[in-house]
């Protein structure tokens, strides 16, 4: 272990190295003028395939599957590698300069919406799906779920696989500490999941939405190369689960929107209409 003691007052001098050293920052706003492309839905999404995207995209493809036209979306993708986030039209729509971000243009004044939970409510509150719309018990236990993923996520993705798999050293204190909550997780979703189907109760709902691209992906697509290392068979109830919600119609499509890696049959980079999934690959795009 390499011995580091902290500066008095910590200072941003080089790149650490990492795989998002060069887009790292200690500041917030546009670093160039960069307005976004608007297309003919009603909905605007920029974003990208991380699982946050996912939720997203997820639920859009969900709700046109009901038959909600009103959910027609545009699915731009943002390189968060390259730093398009950073760009002025997307940090109009999201100061915080993460994905996904969305612009709501089916009323007479754009409404943005930033957060991938706050996207999710916002979209199954204004279609009435997905989210139990009388106050009560039923509707509390999804909120629950949602905000329990939006708190506990960062120690999966930032936390297990920064240092499980993006950190140019590996610290085996961060990988143990990481490593623990992320079991802890799983045993708290493993847990609930044995006394019901869905994660809120009988109901599949945004907060499924919400979690499966995270635990879901971790358990079943081997999210970090970190499966074996995590023992994710243990959580046999997560994996049932899982299971299920791959299988489903619109999770298939909405896990391939914004994607720009893994299996080229996988990735729909952009999304403009339902005929952009025949082709399953770029040519339209990017032909």
């Amino acid at each position: 272990m390499t011995d580091y003691t902290p500066p008095k007052v910590w200072t941003w001098e080089t790149p650490n190295g990492g795989e998002f050293a060069s887009i790292n920052r200690p500041i917030a706003g546009a670093t160039h003028d960069k307005p976004l492309p608007v297309g003919k839905h009603p909905m605007q999404l920029y974003s990208l395939a991380t699982p946050n995207g996912q939720k997203v995209t997820i639920l859009l493809e969900e709700l046109l599957a009901l038959g909600h036209s009103g959910a027609e979306y545009d699915a731009w993708l943002i390189r968060i590698n390259t730093g398009d986030q950073f760009g002025s039209g997307f940090v109009e729509v999201n100061p915080n300069s993460k994905i996904p971000a969305l612009m709501d243009r089916s009323g007479p004044e754009p409404i943005r919406v930033f957060e991938s939970g706050s996207i999710l409510l916002h979209l199954a509150e204004k279609f009435g799906e997905f989210v139990p719309m009388t106050p009560g018990a039923a509707r509390t236990e999804c909120l629950n779920w949602l905000f329990w993923q939006m708190g506990s996520a960062p120690y999966v993705g930032g936390g297990f696989g920064h240092f499980y798999y993006y950190a140019p050293v590996k610290i085996q204190y961060a990988i143990d500490r990481f490593t623990m909550e992320t079991k802890r997780q799983l045993d708290v979703l493993n847990r609930q999941l044995a006394e019901r189907e869905y994660i809120a109760g009988d109901d599949y709902s945004i907060a499924d939405i919400a979690i499966f691209p995270w635990y879901g992906g971790l358990v079943k697509f081997d999210s970090y190369s970190g499966s074996e290392f995590l023992s994710v068979h243990e959580y046999s109830h997560v994996q049932r689960w899982a299971d299920t919600i791959a299988e489903r119609p619109a999770v298939k499509r909405g896990r391939m929107v914004n994607r720009a890696f893994g299996e080229l049959s996988e990735q729909l980079h952009e999304r403009h209409d339902a005929s952009d999934f025949d082709t399953k690959t770029q040519d339209k795009i990017d032909g």
